[in-house]
Order: C-alpha cells, then structure tokens, then sequence
C-alpha cells in the first residue's frame, strides 16, 4: 500500500482556508497512489494560542464538528483514509488536542484519539488526553494514533505497537529538532512503520521544524521533508513486514521481552 503525509502550513484560527489547503494537498497525494494520508497536528485551527477562550473559537466536537465532517467527506470522494490532528471540544466545554481517523465509502468516521502528553503551554488550554492509546483497523493495516510529544515517551509507540499497530500515524507541530531522528528508532524498536507529518511555517514567533518523516521497521528513512516548504510525499510500503517481529532465528523484540523485571 501507498501512505502519505502532509507537510502544511496551517493559517491560524482560520479552519476554511486549512480545508482548502489539506483537500488541495490531499488531492496530490491521492493522485500518487495514496491510500492513507496523516496531516499535522492541530493542522485546521495553528498551534500557538494565547488564551483557553481563542481554542474554544475553533474548537469543534467529533464526530459531529465541522473538522470531522469536512474530512469525512474529503476521504470519501478521495476514497482514502485520513489521520488528522484537530482541537476537539466536547459536549462539556473541555478543550482537547485530538485526532480522527477517517475512511472513504462504507467507513466514515472510525475513532479519534486525544493526546495523552501535552507539550509546554498546551497545558494552559488543554485537558490531557483520557482515551488512552487505540489502534484502528482499516482493512489493509492496523494504523495506530499518537500526537507530536508522545514521541519523547517510548512507552506511547511501544503501547501501540503491542496493542497490533502496523503503522503509527503520527500528527506533529514540532519545535524541537530532535524527533525527525528518535522516530526511525521508533520504528525500529517496535518494528513497525512511522508517519510524523509536520508543519512548517512560524506563528506568533513559534518556529516549527518541518522534516516530515516516513520510516521503516528498520529504522530506513523512507521520506524526510524540508525545513520550509510545504509538500506532500507518498512512499510504497509493505506492512506484512511490521508483523514479524523476528530479529534472528533467536530473537524476536516482543518475545524476548522480560516484562516483570521493568518495574520500579
């Protein structure tokens, strides 16, 4: 199967001009051969707030919101699967950093996830995700769901890839120039795929990095994106080979695993 990802730059606090901008992105990938397409984090809303109440401006619930909606819809006439980074609120008022897996025609909405480690000042506006870590089968493979920071705790990609995970699809707003290196060790540590798709652009003096990144079970590099630009990249990938886990005849990375000996 072909994945992809989105490497944008979201115009902040402006979801429409976002839509546009993903479907045209979207479209390019899907003209590749694209079969699931990961966006940024929080790529219809920008990253950088400055108070809880310009979040709840934004923010939109999911399923029934138009973010979910208008992705709904996108992955339907594209007849591909999208994961997407979105501020959720929900029918509380809470403010969540969330993202929705979606699919085309006989999918629809699948599940969303809401981000577990939250990053600097995204504590300020945010409740901590309380869904914990999910894996979603599309048919083709099993795609599970972590945001931008859950990468600095390998617990986050290891808990998935026990939980069946094939790929990770990895919404992000990166800052910090470390990431585009730990996640092929990601990949490799659980041996299974990576999507981080990033943004790229600079909002209220916030720099995010860009370098988008595809890597392979074994740590391969597969796609990496510019610091600047915003592109798309579509790499071939085979995730049969994210179910062996076999290093050797002797050594498998989740067999050989001690787990009562990881505590405290």
């Amino acid at each position: 199967m072909k994945v992809a990802y989105v490497q944008m730059e979201p115009a902040f606090l402006d979801p429409e001009r976002n839509y546009s901008k993903a479907e045209k992105l979207i479209g390019e990938a899907v003209k590749e051969g694209a079969k699931l397409v990961v966006l940024p984090e929080l790529f219809d809303t920008g990253y950088n707030f400055e108070s809880r109440d310009e979040v709840g401006e934004v923010a939109g619930q999911i399923p029934d919101g138009p973010t979910t909606e208008f992705l709904v819809e996108l992955a339907r006439e594209k007849e591909v699967f999208i994961v997407a980074g979105t501020a959720e609120k929900d029918e509380r008022g809470n403010l969540y950093n969330s993202a929705v897996i979606v699919g085309p025609v006989g999918w629809g909405y699948i599940g969303k996830y809401r981000k577990v480690h939250l990053f600097n000042r995204e504590k300020l506006f945010f409740r901590p995700g309380n869904l914990g870590f999910h894996v979603f089968n599309i048919g083709m493979a099993k795609v599970g769901v972590m945001i931008c920071f859950d990468w600095f705790f390998p617990e986050s990609a290891r808990t998935l890839a026990l939980k069946g995970a094939e790929i990770i699809a990895h919404p992000s707003n990166l800052v910090m120039p470390y990431a585009p290196r730990a996640m092929p060790i990601r990949a490799l540590e659980n041996r299974v795929y990576t999507i981080t798709a990033n943004r790229v652009g600079e909002e209220r003096g916030l720099r995010f990095i860009g370098k988008s990144t595809i890597a392979s079970p074994k740590a391969e590099v597969l796609a990496m994106g510019s610091e600047e630009n915003e592109e798309v990249a579509v790499v071939e990938i085979d995730p049969s080979l994210a179910r062996d886990k076999r290093l050797n005849e002797l050594n498998d990375v989740f067999k050989d695993r001690r787990p009562q000996y990881y505590v405290l």
